[in-house]
């Protein structure tokens, strides 16, 4: 089984171990990680119990849980995505743009999906990406020339 996006090392995965699985019905399952390796860009990974390709196949779709709690520090200037999720975006003069949407990763740096008036796709480049500030729930950049009109 893959995970996506997994901002996680196979040695802190191994080290939560025990996760939730929810499905897109709501239905929950508690699973605990025997094993975890990088592939590509993903997380392969094996649960105890879960030996046959259709106990596989049963968790696609599905998300993987775990307690805030149990998380690791993921460093300085750093955050997890659902961390920035839902944070105001707003510009160096205090312009409102909307609300972090989404983040999608790409090869160079990550785009934001801001949505307020409009959508706006933000690289979080670091000449655009000026500060974020999970206390206060804001993310502030400087818009490069022209992104609005797109």
């Amino acid at each position: 089984m893959a995970l996506d996006g997994s901002s996680l090392s196979p040695d802190e995965l191994l080290a939560l171990r025990d996760f939730v699985w929810r499905g897109r019905g709501g239905a929950t399952h508690a699973l605990m990680l025997a094993s975890a390796r990088p592939m590509n860009a993903r997380m392969l990974v094996s649960f105890d119990g879960c030996s046959h390709r259709d106990q596989a196949a049963a968790l696609t779709n599905g998300e993987l849980l775990v307690e805030r709690s149990k998380l690791p520090d993921p460093g300085p200037e750093s955050a997890y995505t659902f961390q920035l999720i839902g944070l105001r975006v707003e510009t160096e003069e205090g312009r409102v743009l909307g609300e972090l949407a989404d983040i999608v990763n790409t090869g160079a740096h990550p785009i934001y999906v801001v949505r307020g008036e409009r959508e706006l796709l933000v690289p979080a480049a670091p000449e655009v990406l000026k500060r974020v500030s999970l206390s206060q729930g804001v993310i502030v950049v400087a818009l490069p020339a022209g992104l609005e009109e797109l």
